[in-house]
C-alpha cells in the first residue's frame, strides 16, 4: 500500500466519527422533517404517509409568524450587535490584564441559568411590581412595559449578548495596537482610526456574532411567548402550536423546512456580501 493510500485511508478512519454523527444527528433528522412536510395529518393528529403539497400551499395562514420573524429576528441582531460592541471594545482595549478575566466571567455568568428562568426574571422586572412602579412612584403612571415590542427586543438583546460580546472581544484582542499607534502618528484622530483600522479589522467578530445571534433568533420561541403575551408570534411559536397543540406535524415541517431555506438563503446573502466586502475594507486599512 502506498503512502497517498495510507494517508487516505487514515483521514476516512479519523472522520468516519465525526461524519457518522453529523449524519445521523443533522441530516438524517432533516429529512424526515422534509418527507413529514409533503403527508397529511392523521385523524388522531401526526403524519400520514402521502405526497401533497397542501401543506406548503398553506403557508400564508402563518403569513404573519414569518413577518413578525424575518423582522424581530434581524433588528433583535443588530440591536445586541449595538450594545454588544461598546462592552467588547472595553473589555478588549480599555481593561486592565487583572480585571479582564473576571469582567469576562460576568458576561458569561447569566449563561449558566438556564434562559426560561432568565426570561421570567425579566417578566418580573418589566412586570406591574417592577420597574412601572418605581415609574409610578415618581409620577410616570400606568407605563406598561411587558407585553410589548420592546419587552421582546430587551428579552432578545440580554439572552444572546454574551454570543455576540466574545468574537467581537477575540477579534479585538488580536487586534495589532502598533497599527493605531501608526494611524495616531499619521495624524489620525481617534475616531477616524477607530473608523478605519479598528472597526474594520474586528469586522469578523461581528460577522460571526451576528451570524450566532440572528440564526438562534430565528428559531425563538421562548422570548416572544413570555414578554411578548402571545401578541408577537413567531415562527417558532407556530411550530410549537402546530407539534405539541394541535398536532398538525406534516404543515408543522413544512414551516420548518421554509424557516431552514430562508435562513440559509439570508445567511448565505449576508456572508457573500461581507467577503465580497472584505477586499475593500483590508485596502481601506493599507
Amino acid at each position: 500500500m502506498t503512502g497517498s493510500k495510507k494517508g487516505l485511508w487514515l483521514t476516512t478512519a479519523l472522520l468516519a466519527p465525526t461524519t457518522l454523527w453529523f449524519l445521523v444527528m443533522l441530516i438524517l433528522p432533516l429529512v424526515v422533517v422534509v418527507i413529514f412536510s409533503f403527508g397529511d395529518r392523521a385523524p388522531t393528529g401526526g403524519y400520514a404517509a402521502a405526497f401533497t403539497f397542501d401543506q406548503y400551499a398553506n403557508l400564508a395562514s402563518r403569513l404573519k409568524a414569518f413577518t413578525n420573524t424575518l423582522t424581530y429576528a434581524p433588528l433583535g441582531t443588530l440591536m445586541t450587535l449595538l450594545v454588544a460592541y461598546p462592552l467588547a471594545y472595553y473589555l478588549a482595549v480599555k481593561v486592565d490584564e487583572r480585571w479582564k478575566l473576571l469582567l469576562l466571567v460576568l458576561v458569561i455568568v447569566p449563561f449558566w441559568t438556564s434562559l426560561l428562568i432568565r426570561t421570567y426574571a425579566w417578566i418580573f422586572i418589566l412586570g406591574g411590581r417592577g420597574i412601572p412602579s418605581l415609574l409610578a412612584m415618581i409620577g410616570f403612571e400606568d407605563v406598561r412595559l411587558i407585553n410589548t415590542s420592546g419587552a421582546v427586543l430587551v428579552g432578545m438583546i440580554y439572552g444572546y449578548l454574551p454570543l455576540m460580546v466574545f468574537p467581537i472581544f477575540v477579534s479585538l484582542e488580536k487586534l495589532d495596537k502598533r497599527l493605531l499607534e501608526a494611524s495616531s502618528d499619521l495624524g489620525g484622530s481617534p475616531f477616524r482610526t477607530f473608523i478605519q483600522v479598528t472597526l474594520p479589522l474586528s469586522m469578523p467578530g461581528m460577522v460571526t456574532g451576528c451570524m450566532l445571534v440572528f440564526i438562534l433568533l430565528m428559531g425563538e420561541f421562548l422570548i416572544p411567548a413570555f414578554l411578548g403575551g402571545g401578541k408577537i408570534f413567531f415562527i417558532g411559536n407556530a411550530l410549537v402550536d402546530l407539534f405539541l397543540q394541535s398536532r398538525n406535524w406534516p404543515f408543522g415541517s413544512a414551516l420548518a423546512v421554509t424557516l431552514v431555506i430562508i435562513m440559509l438563503v439570508m445567511v448565505t446573502l449576508y456572508m457573500r456580501l461581507t467577503t465580497g466586502s472584505k477586499t475593500e475594507r483590508d485596502q481601506s486599512v493599507m
